[in-house]
């Protein structure tokens, strides 16, 4: 029996895998919010005893960067031990890996039932593929093609400098700064930029904000309601700042794919992208993906899609250990 986890700073989910001949088959699983928890170590141990089963091994992806089996993650005031949790399982084979190389890993398990094409580039599209995923952070992991296999590999590109490309972003990265100090991509692209960026269109005077908009952001994920706000037309300052999140996604997947020379493809997962779909399926994305200048040619040619199946990352952990 494998026990795979998928660890994020909103949800932590857990599935219990058989491996039959090869093949996957998930027998449970369970959905956890993550900050009703102290740490991991108490939901696995809720989760096992619920379902009565020894575990031979276990992974976990984890939102944050892992090392030497440990890893403090990035969004949520946890530390994930694999010591630990080796003890609480009763068991030495468990380990540690980022989530978005988890989803990496789990790409192999996909179908195309699985994925939403953006752009269906180049027919014969081989070599590198990178990950890309906005939700309560920004993931980002890259799957390196040695001519025969891919081999996933985590990152933390995520992190890195936000780079204003037009006199609306070098604004955008002003009125950050005075707020944060550092500004990553992170800030801009996930669930909380998303928020973000609707504060610096209504405090830069670009709209106004009505009153009931003001009580549902006070009410509800602000994310989630400035979203569907956008999508819905009901907010002119939801739609600017889902509109700039999506042309920034479009823009640091086609920096991501340039760095790690993903010609093979680029997938976008995390938990914000099946939620605004017809925003993604706009224009906007790919022209700011393609918007490379002299590399032009080489985006148009890279395959882009969205993964749809939310078990990727939990599948890809239980690839993982049946590699170990």
């Amino acid at each position: 029996m494998i026990l795979a986890g998928d660890i994020g700073a909103t949800n932590t989910r857990l599935a219990l895998f058989t491996d039959e001949d090869g093949h996957l088959y998930c027998v449970a699983e369970g959905t956890f919010r993550s900050q009703d928890y102290p740490n991991l170590d108490v939901i696995v141990h809720e989760f096992i005893a619920s379902h009565k089963v020894a575990i031979s091994a276990a992974c976990f992806g984890v939102a944050g960067p892992v090392q030497h089996g440990r890893c403090e993650t990035t969004n949520l005031a946890w530390v994930v031990d694999a010591a630990v949790l080796a003890s609480v399982l009763g068991t030495e084979q468990v380990r540690l890996i980022n989530d978005l190389e988890a989803t990496a890993h789990g790409i192999a398990t996909l179908t195309a039932s699985d994925w939403l094409v953006l752009n269906a580039g180049a027919t014969d599209a081989v070599g590198n593929t990178a990950v890309i995923a906005a939700g309560t952070g920004l993931g980002e992991a890259g799957l390196h093609w040695d001519g025969k296999v891919y081999h996933p590999f985590a990152c933390e590109g995520g992190h890195t400098d936000f780079a204003p490309r037009n006199e609306l972003e070098i604004e955008l990265l002003r009125y950050l700064l005075a707020r944060f100090g550092h500004v990553s991509y992170e800030r801009v692209l996930s669930g909380p930029g998303l928020s973000v960026l609707y504060q610096f269109f209504r405090d830069t005077g670009r709209g106004v904000e009505p009153q009931w908009l003001a009580d549902e952001l006070t009410q509800r994920d602000p994310a989630a309601v400035i979203a569907q706000a956008a999508i819905e037309e009901k907010s002119d300052l939801c739609g600017q700042a889902l509109n700039l999140f999506v042309s920034l996604y479009g823009s640091e997947a086609g920096n991501l794919a340039l760095k790690v020379m993903a010609t093979g493809g680029v997938f976008i997962g995390g938990g914000i992208a099946p939620k605004i779909l017809p925003k993604l399926q706009e224009p906007t994305l790919l022209h700011a993906f393609f918007a490379k200048g002299r590399m032009r040619p080489l985006l148009e040619a890279i395959p882009v899609r969205v993964i749809i199946n939310p078990k990727t990352a939990l599948f890809g952990a239980a690839r993982f250990v049946m590699a170990m």
